[in-house]
This record gives C-alpha cells, sequence and structure tokens, in this order.
C-alpha cells in the first residue's frame, strides 16, 4: 500500500498533506509518531472517568494532529467531540457517540497506517 493509498484508506486528504510536508517519507515519518500520540488513551481514559476537562485537551490534541496531517475522518470527528467538550462542566449520555465515531475513525486510521508499514 502506499501512503496515498493509505490516505484514502483512512479517509484522507494526501494531496493536501502533501503539499505541506513534500514527501511520502516526511509523511509517514509523520503519520507513525501520529499512531504512537497517546491522546486517545488519555480520551478514552479520561471520558472513563469523567474528567471532561482531560478529555477536551486530549481530543483537542487529536485534532490539531489531523488537521496538519489532513487526517480528514478523524479530524472531522474530532472537531465535533471537541466541540462537544469545550466548556463543559457535566459528564452527559451524549458524549457517547461522539466518543464512538473518534474511536471508529481512529481505529481505521491506525489499522491503514500498520497496513502500510507491512
Amino acid at each position: 500500500m502506499t501512503v496515498k493509498e493509505c490516505y484514502e484508506a483512512f479517509g484522507g486528504n494526501y494531496e493536501d498533506a502533501f503539499s505541506r510536508l513534500r514527501s511520502d517519507d516526511r509523511l509517514l515519518k509523520f503519520l507513525n509518531k501520529a499512531t504512537e500520540d497517546g491522546s486517545f488513551k488519555l480520551l478514552t481514559d479520561s471520558l472513563s472517568s469523567h474528567n471532561l476537562e482531560e478529555a477536551f485537551r486530549a481530543v483537542h490534541t487529536m485534532k490539531g494532529i489531523c488537521l496538519n496531517l489532513s487526517i480528514t475522518s478523524l479530524g472531522n470527528s474530532s472537531q465535533i467531540l471537541t466541540e462537544a467538550l469545550r466548556n463543559r462542566e457535566q459528564y452527559g449520555d451524549d458524549l457517547i457517540p461522539l466518543y464512538e465515531n473518534v474511536k471508529k475513525d481512529y481505529e481505521d486510521f491506525v489499522l491503514s497506517v500498520k497496513k502500510m508499514q507491512e
């Protein structure tokens, strides 16, 4: 699988990312770093313990990484959850489907990057 095919698999914008980083080697380097980032685990743990401030920080970090690397699908779902958590003081069940969307997009992203490495 090429880097471009990987972007297609996880719902990213290869052309936009390539225009910024200018090489597949750099894209691959930063995609690998993104899969190793601990923000998703922190988001999961923070939501489990209803620590909304920490959950917001984690998903906001994920959103930023996605915007910089044009990881569109995960970036969009992260954006929605970020806004739902912004200035929020109480946990609510409405966060569960938003988190599930982020989780699915994150898993698709990680799986695609791992397949590309094979």
